[in-house]
């Protein structure tokens, strides 16, 4: 072996050896930089050194710091190559752009649905295990989305943050803002390549699609029956355990479905207010 090969291995080594040289000594995980240790052990510590000289909030990173401060400023850098839409973060450009592209890596071993975004196939997974971790502490209904708790927890504030800049309508939840504005755009995203239709919001064009493929991801665990929509499964699940949340204001009767509420109603069209 020549002594080139040989210098060559020790080198080989002590870049192997110094690969991951800082080593945390609360978890023990190892970083192949100083700095990377140091953010590292903030997660242990809770420390926070980056301040928003503008609202105070405090960051361990001052990427974080940067990334936040557009909040306040309005700066989004990173734009779609397709239709020059601008983000505030590059995660959210990414997911952005799979609506061009209809890509959707994240598939459920289940029944095999797919995801644009990891999160809504984590959601999504608790439609088969029944599994609801948010729980309002309020009135103690569950959730199976953290979400869906925040959204809902408007019903008891009555807060409306989100706001439309054309007719000044406000929304609980931001998503909803975005879809409504497209009735004054006339904006629709969405199309699907076997009939051509167009959709303003995705969850319609993902129920539109079942229509062509017959798709039914939503199971009962009790009785086994499938449905294309998830409110459907909801509103079935009450054929076994009685639930009839939607109460008439004026007799007090309940109902399983919002529809069989409104058509009660009609009975007391008309109906004259008795005097006490």
């Amino acid at each position: 072996m020549s002594s080139s090969d040989g210098d060559t291995r020790n080198i080989d080594k002590y870049i192997h050896k110094e690969v991951n040289a800082y080593q945390c000594d609360i978890c023990g995980k190892s970083f192949s930089v100083s700095s990377r240790l140091t953010t590292h052990k903030r997660s242990h510590t809770g420390e926070k050194p980056y301040h928003c000289g503008i609202c105070g909030k405090s960051f361990s990173q001052s990427s974080a710091l940067s990334t936040h401060k557009r909040i306040h400023t309005g700066e989004k850098p990173h734009h779609c190559s397709v239709c020059g839409k601008s983000f505030r973060l590059k995660h959210s450009l990414t997911i952005h752009e799979r609506i061009h592209s209809g890509e959707k890596p994240y598939h459920c071993d289940i029944c095999g649905q797919s995801f644009a975004v990891s999160d809504h196939l984590t959601k999504h997974r608790r439609i088969h295990t029944g599994e609801k971790p948010y729980d309002c502490d309020i009135c103690g209904k569950l959730f199976s989305g953290s979400s869906d708790l925040t959204t809902h927890k408007r019903t008891h504030t009555g807060e409306s943050p989100f706001h439309c800049d054309f007719c000044g309508k406000s929304f609980s939840r931001n998503p909803d803002l975005t879809i409504h504005k497209r009735t004054h755009t006339g904006e629709k995203p969405y199309h699907c390549d076997t009939c051509g239709k167009m959709f303003s919001s995705g969850s319609s064009f993902t129920r539109h699609k079942r229509i062509h493929t017959g798709e039914k991801p939503y199971l009962c665990n009790i009785c086994g029956k499938s449905f294309a929509v998830g409110s459907d499964l909801i509103t079935h699940k009450r054929t076994h355990t009685g639930e009839t949340p939607y109460h008439c204001d004026i007799c007090g009767k309940s109902f399983s479905r919002s529809n069989m509420l409104t058509t009660h109603k009609h009975i007391h069209k008309g109906e004259k207010a008795i005097p006490l």
